[in-house]
Formats: C-alpha cells, structure tokens, sequence
C-alpha cells in the first residue's frame, strides 16, 4: 500500500489491463465457440476453456529482448490456437486452421468483447489531473484499439504492451522499460493489477508499490482513499 511519505513522492500509477480494467464479456470458450459456428464447428465451450488454459500452461516463458517482437506476438497467439485445436479438432484441416486463427483474432479486437468495471471511468477522470497514468499489459497492438473503442485511452500518457516493449509479465524488466521510458524511479510510482504473479510480486521486485486489486475484496474505489 502507499503511506504518506510515499504520496507525496508518487507521481504516476501504472495500471494492467485485463482483469484491471476491463473484461471478457463471457469465457474465452464461449468466444472461441462463436467463432468456431461462423466455420460450421460445433465446438463446446465449457471443454475449449479446458483446453485454453492447458494450451496456456504448455506456452514456455520468452526472455525479453530488445526491441518489439515480431509481428506483434501474432505468430505466438497463433501456436496458442493450434494448441488448443490439436485438443478439441486435431483433424481440422491447415485451411479452415487458418480461418479459425484469423476470425478469432479479429473478434478479440472487437470491443464489443470487452466491457469496463463499473468504476473505471469515474477513478481514471478523478486520477488523471493529479498523476501521470499509464497502462503496461502483457497484450499486443491490439489493446490500443480495444482501449479506444472502450473510451479510455484518452487517460493515458503512455501505454506500454508486451509485444512492443520486448518484455512480458512477470518479467520485472517490462517495468523497468516503463519506468525509464518515463524518467520515473520506482518509488515515484503505485501499480495497479489483480494477478498475485504478475502484478503484485512482479512489480514489487522491481521496487513499485502496489496496490493489489482482488475484486472479492475491494475495488478500483479504494484507490481513491490511499492516494
């Protein structure tokens, strides 16, 4: 949390995204399910949810390098979804692979699959005349259009993704790219996240207070009473 000392030092707050900020409208099965029928596949959603977190698992961790990565970490999404396949339809086809691929990462774009916390847009507008805000996600290029379309880009001074800054989550060096990139030192900044991983114990290691978002527990609100 941010004691007093620390308010008068803090001159930025970093938010995640998703989970953050905004969320899935259904499961990432439910997704995957519609856009399966737009290709005649009748796939379930409650087992495609099985099979997207077993295929997350199987994903290794990638060391940062300098620099984005190639094509926007489409290529990484892409041996996500083929993982996920080989579970649910190993005789699909390299064609409507191909199809399947392209319609899901066009419909996780839409902002119509995403929808805001409640309280997102009153915290930002309160928070944004008194400090500098940024989001830093693991994502892709996408997320800029997503935060636009969702009506809140406009709060932020930067927004720093994964798949440009060459450095994931919880990786403490997508942090200390932010923070350079922004002239700030560790201790003038309060991160926002809800994962215990790569929020919370990511950014502390890199010297960031934390303000550890758990919905069950508390709210975006609550930022509002510590800072």
């Amino acid at each position: 949390m941010v004691t007093k000392n620390k308010q008068k030092s803090l001159k930025a707050i970093f938010f995640d995204a998703v989970g953050t900020l905004f969320y899935l409208t259904k499961t990432v099965g439910d997704h995957y399910a519609l856009v399966g029928s737009e290709l005649g596949l009748t796939l379930d959603a409650h087992e495609l949810d099985r099979a997207f977190y077993t295929a997350s698992a199987k994903m290794p961790p990638r060391s940062a390098i300098n620099g984005p990565r190639e094509d926007d970490d489409k290529g990484w999404w892409r041996q996500l979804v083929d993982l996920v396949l080989d579970q649910l339809a190993p005789s699909l086809s390299e064609f409507d692979r191909d199809n399947f691929f392209e319609i899901a990462y066009e419909h996780f774009a839409q902002a119509g699959v995403w929808k805001l916390y409640p309280e997102v847009v009153d915290i930002l507008r309160e928070l944004q005349p008194r400090y500098q805000l940024a989001v830093v996600s693991n994502f892709d290029g996408r997320l800029r259009f997503i935060l636009e379309q969702l009506g809140i880009s406009k709060f932020f001074a930067h927004i720093f993704i994964s798949s440009e800054i060459g450095a994931d989550k919880p990786d403490p060096e997508i942090y200390r790219r932010a923070l350079k990139f922004m002239n700030l030192k560790p201790d003038q900044v309060l991160y926002v996240g809800d994962d215990p991983d790569r929020d919370w114990k990511a950014a502390a290691a890199t010297g960031l207070s934390v303000f550890e978002l758990d919905r069950e527990k508390n709210s975006l609100r609550d930022l509002l009473r510590i800072v």
